[in-house]
């Protein structure tokens, strides 16, 4: 019975999805947009955090460069660079800390996060790089 709605049917009183591969949802937890699929061991918050990037482009040259997140979760991250990556290479993360003077409390740096790329897009001349962190985020 259709209701309108593609990929969805109505049984008895309730409207059903019909099974798809990928279903993402946007919910809104804690005042943060949260994605969640199917595929994902943790929901992902769309969080625009700066982080150094530290890592070999595939022509072996290393580099760093200041980029940031377009999502992350305890488990991965969404980043951008302007480099190209290789599936399944291994990069360093790290957060910015805040200059010295302005607190005593923040430590000078952040200790790096390391990351698998799993997947490659590009958005324009940007790339678009999903990371898998090696160790949960905690």
């Amino acid at each position: 019975m259709s209701c309108g709605i593609p990929d969805a049917y109505t049984r008895t009183s309730s409207l059903v999805l019909r099974l798809r591969e990928h279903l993402n949802l946007d919910i809104l937890k804690k005042s943060h947009l949260v994605e969640i699929s199917s595929t994902r061991r943790s929901p992902r918050i769309r969080l625009q955090v700066p982080v150094f990037l530290r890592a070999a482009d595939v022509s072996g040259s290393e580099f760093i460069e200041l980029t940031k997140t377009l999502n992350i979760s305890s488990t991965g991250a969404c980043i951008t660079s302007t480099h190209i990556l290789r599936p399944d290479q291994i990069v360093h993360m790290t957060i910015p800390a805040p200059a010295a003077a302005s607190s005593s409390l923040v430590p000078s740096e952040t200790p790096p996060i390391v990351a698998k790329v799993l997947r490659q897009e590009s958005a324009g001349q940007m790339r678009l790089f999903g990371l898998e962190f090696l160790r949960p985020l905690e």
